[in-house]
């Protein structure tokens, strides 16, 4: 999983897996959802994505514990 933001598009990017995408659809006003062969997600693109957070340059990644 890759997650890009692009400061001069404003854009957010979080591609999933690496597969040749065959659909596209805005699934809200600047969400885009892309799809692969197989009908799954590929990817996700959020357009002016500060707007939707207050840092878009940063992140956090978590991986939730799986109980023993």
């Amino acid at each position: 999983m890759k997650v890009i933001y692009d400061p001069e598009t404003d854009t957010l990017s979080i591609i999933l897996k690496d597969a040749k995408i065959v659909e596209s659809d805005e699934v809200r006003e600047g969400v885009i959802v892309d799809y692969g062969a197989d009908g799954k997600v590929v990817s996700i693109e959020i357009l002016d994505a500060s707007e939707h957070t207050s840092e878009p340059q940063g992140i956090v990644y978590e991986l939730k514990k799986t109980a023993a």
